[in-house]
């Protein structure tokens, strides 16, 4: 854990050197085109870099050098034991960097320096060095045959994997996709969002300094509606994996139908409901969980618990904790190490929290905190923690993802309404349930149409189990062993004896 003031990250700030090219067979190159589009930080609208512009011929070039690399069998072919050391050298080599990329993290995104520093940076080498200790312990299949029979059941590298990965925890969300996509052999070419390319360029050098082979990990930054569409459309992709909106999502299902039918995994929106019951066991935890559920990482969030569902009776006791809560996270200067929210992405961003919060008011809803733009004078894109009640379900600020910090409180008055409202939603992606009725517990889990389901907290899991959406959330699972399955082909081979 570092022990930086705010003055020593500003100092490195400005010492820093940043890389904004593509990168294509193990080296670093401008766009085919030469374009290039300036990276400015939400911090303060400072420069921080002229970045590579991709477009349909560095997609490509890319692929083509990554299926080249896979067919030759350097890395695809390697040894899945030698495989797992290398990519354990990579998780080494970025936590070695822990610094660099936490900083590059923040000024890119606009997040607090000590969550890049203690959960994005941490989280995604951790990421890699789990998936990598697990590729050689997981084995293949006999099936029960008859006697004169072999029946084998293996998987198999898919071959080049196009990972489309969105800009709210841009190095994490990255490294859930390029853990099990290189762990299994395949070739992988990573398109970081445009506002958030920094971190994805910096670590393709870390991969080939732990000796992963040139063509296995490309990274080419740039807008998706070039690059990523290319990607999405490219014949010589076999697997398509994404993290980002449901509008998106369903354009990269339609682009990869009308290419190759190449696989497509998408992890995509959400407006999840934390439910708390009469009978929580802690209102106190679970005012503080509904304030952080909100308001960490700006809201930027797709589990954010963004309508928080309160049982009528109380209401009016609840409340004001959560009110009280939300005044722990006040936004601030993203390099000080005290600052718990930071700034919006972008400009684009932060109109588009501010106009929730306008439909929020013209709808009818009681603004309870927050709901204003704050810190103007620094040039950054800084928004109040919001809390909204009076809130129902067919309201716009209930029903669309508005990715800020921006909460809708509806109120219930028994378990099922509770359950119904929980539902009612195109998003699947996850819930919270508050009570110490255990009965009541797994009955609501059960009942709600939601990939994660924790219970008396909120946010719970780690690399252990599954991540992903039902519904308009989403297809395919992130972390955990199920995520192999999506890089890898099954095949089954008989043999007559």
């Amino acid at each position: 854990m570092t022990t930086l003031t705010r003055a020593d990250w500003e100092q490195r700030a400005q010492q820093l050197k940043i890389e904004g090219r593509a990168f294509i067979n193990g080296e670093y190159t401008q766009a085919s085109s030469a374009q290039t589009f300036d990276c400015l930080s939400p911090v303060d609208g400072r420069f921080l870099a002229k970045v590579a512009s991709c477009d349909l011929a560095d997609a490509n070039l890319a692929v083509e050098n990554a299926r080249a690399t896979f067919a030759s069998g350097v890395w695809s072919a390697l040894a899945p034991a030698k495989r797992k050391a290398r990519l354990i050298r990579f998780a080494e080599l970025m936590r070695a960097n822990l610094e660099e990329l936490a900083l590059l993290e923040t000024l890119d995104m606009g997040k607090p320096i000590g969550d890049s520093s203690s959960i994005d940076i941490p989280g995604a080498a951790n990421a890699i060095q789990w998936t990598a200790e697990a590729i050689d312990k997981v084995y293949d299949e006999v099936a029960p045959t008859p006697h004169d029979q072999l029946g084998l059941v293996t998987r198999e590298p898919v071959g080049v994997v196009a990972a489309i990965v969105p800009w709210n925890f841009p190095l994490l969300m990255a490294c859930w996709k390029l853990g099990p996509a290189l762990a299994t052999g395949n070739s992988v070419v990573l398109k970081p969002s445009e506002k958030s390319p920094l971190t994805a360029i910096r670590i393709a050098q870390l991969a080939v300094e732990a000796g992963i082979p040139a063509g296995v990990l490309n990274v080419l930054p740039g807008y998706g509606h070039t690059v990523g569409k290319a990607l999405a459309l490219h014949m010589d992709v076999d697997t398509l994996v994404f993290t980002g909106s449901s509008r998106i999502a369903k354009q990269l299902m339609i682009y990869a139908g009308e290419s190759n039918m190449k696989r497509v995994w998408l992890e995509a929106g959400g407006k999840s409901p934390n439910i708390v019951f009469a009978d929580a066991p802690d209102l106190e935890a679970a005012a503080q969980a509904a304030a952080s559920a909100i308001a960490f990482n700006q809201g930027e969030v797709c589990t954010a618990g963004s309508r928080l569902l309160v049982e009528r009776s109380i209401r009016d006791q609840f409340l004001p904790r959560v009110v009280e809560a939300l005044k722990a996270w006040k936004p601030g200067n993203p390099l000080d190490p005290a600052t718990t929210v930071g700034a919006l992405v972008d400009t684009q961003q932060m109109n588009t929290v501010l106009s929730y919060i306008e439909a929020g008011h013209q709808d009818g809803a009681t603004l309870l905190t927050g709901g204003k733009r704050i810190l103007e004078e620094t040039g950054g894109t800084y928004v109040e923690p919001t809390i909204f009640d009076g809130v129902t379900n067919a309201m716009k600020i209930a029903q669309e993802e508005i990715f800020g910090p921006v909460l809708s409180v509806i109120t219930f008055d028994s378990a099922e309404e509770a359950i119904a409202i929980a539902n009612d939603t195109p998003y699947g992606l996850a819930a919270g349930i508050w009570t110490a009725d255990i009965s009541k517990a797994h009955k609501t889990a059960r009942a709600v149409r939601a990939g994660s389901v924790w219970v008396n907290q909120y946010d719970g899991g780690d690399m252990t189990a599954p991540f992903g959406g039902f519904k308009q959330s989403g297809n395919g699972r992130d972390k955990s062993l199920h995520a192999l399955e999506k890089y890898t082909e099954l095949k089954a081979t008989w043999v007559k004896l």
